[in-house]
């Protein structure tokens, strides 16, 4: 039964993927897209009309509308992050999707705002903050925790007892093992293996997974200290 008002924010590849599973699993009736006015080049999305996310609350309702913005890791998920941010702030309540073919575990903690896809399994004692996408097909050990605004892509394996940072990047088929310690702002290249901590704001690529620091300054972005 849907039951909820849903307002995705964006229109991109990853909004169409979120209108999918909002609307075949999930209580959301998606009412709208919503694009910042400098990159509004359209007016309907899958019949669904494509507005002014400046002019949100004067369209649709934030008492009886929530929001997911669906944005994936650019700027190492600070737009995703800013527009979580600014929802808010409009008084729309954020969303949250968990595949009903992902497992996870009841005492897990999960923050707000998350996107968990089909075939990921997250076990007892993990916690995973908020504004986060856990793309498919991942294994999250128990008693590990993934901090706020991380996108996690596919069949990431982390293993028990591991801290991933803040805004971090995990690319698709990374391995972690077990008690390791991810730093904030990290870029974790495809098919990394990592046996030992990784300090915030580092490159980790390549099958030797090779490390180099310097992430934030690639992106332009200002070292939080």
């Amino acid at each position: 039964m849907k039951d909820r008002n849903l307002i995705i924010v964006g229109d991109s590849a990853f909004a169409e993927v979120a209108y999918e599973y909002f609307t075949h699993d999930s209580p959301y009736r998606v009412v709208a897209f919503a694009v910042e006015r400098e990159f509004l080049t359209k007016t309907q999305l899958f019949g669904v009309p494509v507005v002014c996310f400046e002019d949100l609350p004067d369209l649709y309702d934030p008492a009886v509308h929530d929001f997911y913005a669906a944005l994936v890791y650019t700027q190492m998920n600070r737009l995703r992050t800013r527009l979580f941010e600014c929802a808010k702030a409009k008084g729309y309540r954020p969303a949250s999707y968990v595949s009903s073919r992902a497992f996870v575990w009841p005492n897990v903690v999960l923050g707000e705002h998350c996107f968990i896809f089909e075939d990921n399994t997250v076990q007892p004692f993990a916690r995973i903050g908020s504004n986060v996408v856990l793309w498919s097909g991942n294994h999250i050990g128990h008693h590990s925790t993934i901090k706020d605004n991380c996108f996690i892509s596919s069949h990431v394996v982390l293993s028990g007892f591991c801290t991933v940072g803040a805004n971090c990047f995990i690319g698709v088929n990374a391995t972690f093992g077990n008690n390791l310690e991810v730093g904030d702002d990290c870029l974790i290249g495809a098919g990394a293996l990592i046996a030992r901590d990784v300090p915030p704001d580092t490159l980790v690529k390549g099958n030797l997974a090779t490390a180099s620091p310097g992430v934030r300054k690639r992106f332009g972005l200002e070292d939080p200290t």
